[in-house]
């Protein structure tokens, strides 16, 4: 599956090739204008000094006129019949058969929930390539804002109300993205990515996450699972199929099958996780998340079971 890293002018949807479009259209009109200055000025600098009794050329008159007046009042017109353009494109309504998927904003992760079909995920926004996808966006703090910049433009997540953003991608692949305002001390460590599937790759995504929590096994797994209970993890987070029904931090049901964790910050590897759960405040200062005191061996078996959670 391809990679697309946040870029602008590299469109692989109908709001952001909209978007990059206007932006080269307005670097195009802008170029001819500086190139209409550029030669006025050169005119100016390289012109005879007019004597005394000269009579005014009436030359000088025309480039006022069609420098000063005319050119600005054309741009302004066709940047204005562009951008509203645009904006009506951008914000045309939805098909019918739009996925609904509802992102609510955290410090400092994402919240990610299909309410057609039942699953919660984190961090990772799976959609269906071809489809139009109605995001509905909502902040459970403070202001974040919405960016996948190759799928579309720009939207805030306000606390106290709901803001909706309509993105599709052309074909399959991961579409990276971010928080796009500043959230708090580690608003830049608050990424997401676009993952971006065919139909059938879809719905069997849809199907393998509806799916609780796979049973432990082998000893060490078991013996992580009631650490996960015992020592404090079940209340705040949710893993489907057991006794874990925290709704404080991300639904962890199947964690281990998502590339990165704490929000993009760090690969999903088991190193990785013993140290994000050992002392998450050393990666990501400020989190809610606490670092528990663990023995070693009960550190062994928490990661196991959940670097097995797919």
């Amino acid at each position: 599956m391809t990679r697309t890293l946040p870029a602008t002018l590299d469109p692989s949807g109908s709001a952001a090739r909209e978007i990059a479009e206007l932006w080269w259209l307005l670097v195009g009109l802008g170029a001819v204008a500086f190139v209409v200055v550029a030669v006025g000025l050169g005119i100016g600098l390289l012109r005879r000094p007019a004597d005394d009794g000269d009579v005014a050329r009436p030359a000088a008159g025309r480039w006022l006129i069609g420098g000063g007046v005319v050119l600005p009042t054309v741009l302004i017109v066709v940047v204005l019949v562009a951008t509203v353009a645009s904006m009506r494109a951008v914000s045309s309504d939805p098909t019918d058969d739009a996925v609904r998927i509802e992102v609510t904003g955290h410090q400092w992760w994402w919240e990610v929930r299909y309410p057609d079909d039942g699953v919660v995920t984190a961090n990772e926004v799976h959609i269906p390539a071809g489809r139009d996808v109605v995001l509905e966006l909502r902040s459970a703090d403070v202001i974040h804002s919405f960016w996948v910049p190759a799928l579309a433009g720009k939207m805030d997540l306000l606390p106290e109300r709901s803001n909706t953003l309509v993105i599709d991608a052309d074909r399959p692949g991961r579409y990276e993205g971010v928080c796009a305002e500043f959230c708090g001390i580690q608003h830049a460590n608050m990424q997401l990515v676009v993952v971006a599937h065919d139909e059938p790759g879809f719905a069997g995504w849809l199907d393998a996450q509806r799916q609780p929590a796979v049973e432990p096994t082998g000893e060490l797994e078991t013996r992580g699972e009631h650490v996960f209970v015992d020592r404090g993890c079940a209340g705040c987070h949710r893993v489907g199929g057991t006794d874990a029904a925290g709704d404080d931090g991300p639904d962890l049901t199947h964690v281990a099958s998502r590339a990165a964790i704490a929000a993009g910050t760090l690969d999903n590897t088991l190193p990785n996780l013993r140290e994000w759960i050992l002392d998450p405040h050393a990666i990501k200062d400020g989190v809610l998340m606490p670092a528990v005191q663990l023995d070693p061996d009960e550190l062994d078996a928490l990661v196991a079971y959940v670097g097995a959670l797919r």
